[in-house]
């Protein structure tokens, strides 16, 4: 079982959700449930935690791409919190960076929220 639970910061409209070590088709779907349901509940950015997580593979990156649209769909942004070089790289082959924002420290993610 996948533990991302939510952790508010004090500021209704942002939300940390932290990932798993993996990412990958087992778990996918229902980190992308976690990462869409806080916009349901009005948050206005979640900050995707990826600081523990050391492997994703394509369908999580799919995922995390499909969560960033749902997100913008609910006049939302999702960021990623991502200093793992690793799975940085594999996000940098792919291209991630330009369709999402991913910063390497949580004082920068949370810096412009307002």
């Amino acid at each position: 079982m996948v533990n991302v639970e939510p952790v508010a910061l004090g500021q209704p409209q942002l939300v940390i959700v932290t990932l798993p070590g993996e990412i990958d088709m087992a778990n996918a779907d229902d980190i992308r449930r976690q990462l869409a349901a806080p916009f349901l509940s009005g948050a206005r950015v979640v900050i995707a935690d990826m600081t523990a997580t050391t492997f994703s593979d394509s369908l999580g990156v799919g995922m995390l791409v499909k969560a960033c649209r749902q997100a913008t769909a609910h006049d939302g942004q999702l960021r990623l919190l991502l200093p793992c070089s690793g799975v940085l790289k594999v996000m940098d082959v792919l291209g991630v960076g330009a369709v999402l924002p991913i910063y390497h420290s949580l004082e920068k993610a949370v810096a412009d929220v307002g």
